[in-house]
């Protein structure tokens, strides 16, 4: 079937959902619909779980075998043997206990994202590692609480609050539908980066998935930090990105047919954050969310935002796909990874995960934080330094050059069978040493 040329979304109904790029104000709907809840205002989080973890992870890596997906970011959790990637073997994430849950924290800030297959999970058990994990964040889009339709007196009953969100896929074509809304959804982002407090860990479990199609790729902004030229370092440092909620508020109503649950907002965070576990710089900036840039003009900012695009979507080295199948995992720290489902159709089968998420700290930006590759750099300095000092140790007469001289004269003394003068005996013990 041809697709509609621009003119004909012009004729089409306001409740359509089409299309918010040529009619910003063609769906009534966006203007009068009155969010239930006021939006999140800053709190200080629990401390991260990973600042109780044992660096070395021995717990975790009792029960599980960790395999790197590729260099820069990905570990994957399996139930089995495989000859590549980052994998814990052999174990049921359900069935960790709070020090292994603190470790697997501690991995997840190192490698981004962490992944396990043949998972037994259910959406209790995961509910209850996220709460103890942190304050569950909720989506703008996540029914608050849900309806529940009973036949009962009449009337439609309410049942507590929800905890999760249900990550549903589409068979639509993306690239088309970014023609008609404003938000590129299908883009790389950190989940809800616009909030005040945004997100530090997500896990999504997938329980229907097609055999094909639906995968979602990871970029990590260790990464992209560390790939900026020094210049380029210093100057996005002083910068704050604008995060805002605008374009995926409009798209809720207009597009998906909801109602979000809270009003638009725009947040401005540091272009570059540093971790609060890891200690580490990372790029803050998304294609999901960020609209600019704080400190520029107009055209500066979209300057830097197409640059960000290209750099983002060049970073073949520091990027990371994974293909989907009925009880796999991702965990991802939103504070270091971005992500995208993968564009593109599938017709058969249905995708339907269910994705928690726990709130993070305010980002922030701490100028004696190093980069990823400035630590590298660094412990290979004290590494090297710490092997000259073993050799010094093993060797006393570099610390006392006359302890050297000493054992040379008597070597000499020994060797000849003669009493040579004192003197003449060091000039030769010197001469030998220059030569």
């Amino acid at each position: 079937m041809a697709t509609p040329s621009l003119e004909a979304y012009k004729h089409i109904s306001p409740s359509s959902g089409y299309p918010t790029t040529v009619h910003p104000h063609f769906n009534p709907a966006i203007a009068a619909h009155v969010p239930r809840d006021a939006p999140h205002v800053k709190f200080t989080p629990p401390k991260d779980r990973a600042f109780y973890a044992d660096p070395e992870k021995k717990a975790l890596l009792e029960v599980a075998k960790a395999v790197e997906l590729t260099e820069s970011i990905g570990e994957e959790v399996l139930m089995f043997d495989v000859e590549l990637g980052t994998v814990l073997e052999n174990v049921q994430l359900g069935g960790l206990n709070d020090k292994q849950l603190d470790e697997l924290a501690a991995l997840v800030n190192e490698r981004a994202v962490v992944f396990f297959r043949g998972q037994e999970l259910g959406t209790e058990r995961q509910v209850e590692i996220f709460e103890y994990l942190g304050v569950l964040d909720k989506h703008p889009s996540q029914k608050v609480p849900p309806l529940l339709f009973f036949l009962h007196g009449g009337r439609v009953e309410e049942e507590g609050d929800v905890k999760h969100v249900t990550i549903r896929g589409s068979s639509a074509d993306w690239r088309e539908l970014e023609k008609y809304t404003p938000w590129p959804q299908a883009d790389f982002h950190a989940d809800t980066s616009f909030e005040i407090n945004p997100p530090s860990y997500s896990l999504l479990r997938m329980e229907e998935h097609p055999a094909v199609g639906g995968d979602t790729a990871w970029v990590s902004q260790y990464g992209l930090y560390d790939e900026l030229s020094p210049h380029m370092k210093k100057f996005v440092e002083g910068l704050h990105a604008v995060h805002t909620s605008r374009l995926q508020y409009d798209t809720i109503i207009d597009s998906w047919g909801a109602a979000p649950n809270r009003p638009p907002i725009d947040t401005h965070h540091p272009a570059v954050r540093t971790h609060p576990v890891t200690g580490l710089r990372a790029l803050n900036v998304n294609l999901g969310f960020v609209t600019g840039f704080a400190e520029l003009k107009k055209a500066e900012s979209d300057a830097l935002l197409q640059f960000s695009r290209l750099h983002i979507h060049s970073a073949g080295d520091h990027y990371v796909r994974w293909k989907w199948e009925v009880g796999s995992i991702a965990m991802w720290d939103n504070r270091t990874a971005i992500h995208r489902v993968i564009p593109g159709k599938y017709t058969q089968g249905t995708r339907r995960g269910i994705r928690t998420t726990v709130f993070g700290e305010k980002p922030y930006f701490d100028p004696k934080s190093e980069s990823r590759e400035e630590r590298k750099e660094r412990l290979a300095r004290e590494s090297a330094n710490i092997d000259v000092g073993k050799n010094e140790k093993k060797s006393p007469g570099l610390e006392n050059p006359n302890h050297n001289l000493k054992t040379a004269l008597n070597a000499v003394e020994l060797a000849s069978g003669e009493k040579e003068d004192n003197n003449d005996k060091e000039s030769f013990v010197l001469k030998r040493c220059r030569t």
